[in-house]
């Protein structure tokens, strides 16, 4: 997203003060999600109580969010401000290839997270009686996996991003005939698309719907359970909650942003579509709601899970404590 060359779809708008506001805006997701994933990790990890499968892949997705703003903020700005990349030599190639690599590998690893809790979420509430399906040492293998497999996915990123050197001005570029011979990069997006992101999302909302389901006959009126299976029931759903959430948000951010990339690919260079306006405000939208899914995941934590919140206070008692006597 570029405000020099969308100029014409916003020539209402002053552009220094498009600017500004795209500086304020990009810089205030990438503090929000550093300081809010942190203090997840930071949670989970001095909280013994919430040290389960499912904290633990929230977890995961904690460290892993981050990676999309802090690789691609900086970048997003220097191209809005200068125009030009500008760090050059062997560190220039090396973040060239690395900035847009990580930041993928990110979302993959967050997705996979996901996918891991659901299941989790799903054999704690339809089979109940049985042992966890994921154990914490499993759970620690996935997690090592989740970013194994992310980064061998996107290992094609390594090879085909590379610093180009124009007259006036150094870019970084996908050349995609370093990795991919004729239309495969077009179909190597497509296939990513439909396996890491359009299967998961439909596997989850029928995991869901039978998770609510089941739910639903557990809370049938005048039943009344013994005061340990109300108590993991009401553990259950909380934790639940806490999930859902993440996952509607998740794919309510970067089912947009996924498509809009799709149809940029598959459709025809001199297409009508790319020039007309609205076609940018809607690149706009999409690129904000995909940045701005990082931040929010660490707000849900907190105001959707009570163990969250008071781990939280715990935290800053102990902190203000230390303060004080220091």
């Amino acid at each position: 997203m570029n405000t020099t060359a969308n100029g014409s779809c916003f020539s209402l708008i002053n552009p220094e003060a498009l600017k500004i506001g795209l500086t304020v805006a990009l810089s205030l997701i990438l503090v929000v999600s550093l300081v809010g994933n942190s203090l997840i990790v930071l949670i989970v990890y001095k909280t013994p109580t919430l040290r389960k499968p499912i904290h633990m892949l929230i977890a995961n997705m904690a460290m892993s969010d981050p990676l999309y703003p802090v690789f691609l903020v900086p970048v997003r700005l220097v191209e809005e401000h200068a125009g030009s990349w500008l760090i050059g030599s062997t560190l220039g190639q090396a973040f060239c290839k690395l900035h847009p690599f990580l930041s993928d590998v990110s979302s993959l690893v967050s997705i996979q997270s996901l996918v891991l809790i659901t299941v989790d979420r799903f054999v704690a509430v339809v089979v109940p009686l049985r042992s966890p399906l994921i154990s914490r040492k499993l759970c620690l293998f996935f997690i090592v996996a989740s970013w194994i497999f992310a980064m061998a996915v996107h290992s094609p990123y390594l090879v085909a991003l590379k610093l180009v050197k124009y007259p006036e001005r150094l870019r970084c570029e996908l050349l995609r005939q370093e990795a991919f011979e004729g239309n495969t990069y077009a179909n190597y997006l497509l296939a990513f698309a439909i396996v890491f992101f359009y299967i998961p999302f439909v596997l989850l909302v029928i995991l869901y719907s039978i998770i609510l389901i089941k739910l639903k006959k557990q809370a049938r009126p005048g039943e009344k359970s013994a005061n340990s299976e109300e108590q993991r029931a009401r553990r259950n759903r909380n934790a639940l909650k806490m999930a859902t959430a993440i996952v509607v948000v998740l794919f309510i951010c970067w089912i947009p942003l996924v498509s809009n990339a799709i149809i940029d690919k598959f459709s025809a260079p001199d297409s009508l579509i790319f020039s007309s306006c609205n076609f940018h405000l809607y690149s706009t939208v999409t690129f904000f709601m995909a940045f701005a899914n990082c931040a929010i995941n660490p707000i849900i934590c907190l105001i959707l899970n009570s163990n969250y919140r008071q781990a939280f206070k715990r935290l800053v008692s102990c902190c203000a404590a230390d303060a004080v006597e220091y």
